[in-house]
């Protein structure tokens, strides 16, 4: 099933896959998630989805269920 993707604050949107990776999606969109240690445990790859729930990209996929996810990239200058 395809998901559509859109990334902000640049407003980017491309389809996926569910069970794609996020950060392989991010790639193929040309945007930029910072990562760190990626297993989730630093949180420099956290992102905000659907206005609200917070996730880290670096362990995440394209989850199942909906047609649509808005992912809101956060700017930290510490990454």
């Amino acid at each position: 099933m395809s998901v559509t993707i859109r990334f902000l604050p640049d407003n980017v949107t491309i389809n996926a896959e569910v069970g794609e990776p996020l950060l392989q999606v991010a790639q193929r969109a040309g945007v930029f998630i910072p990562t760190g240690c990626l297993m989730g445990s630093c949180h420099a790859c956290e992102v905000e989805i659907n206005e609200g729930e917070t996730i880290c990209a670096c362990i995440s996929a394209v989850p199942p269920g909906s047609e649509q996810l808005t992912i809101n990239l956060y700017s930290d200058p510490t990454w």
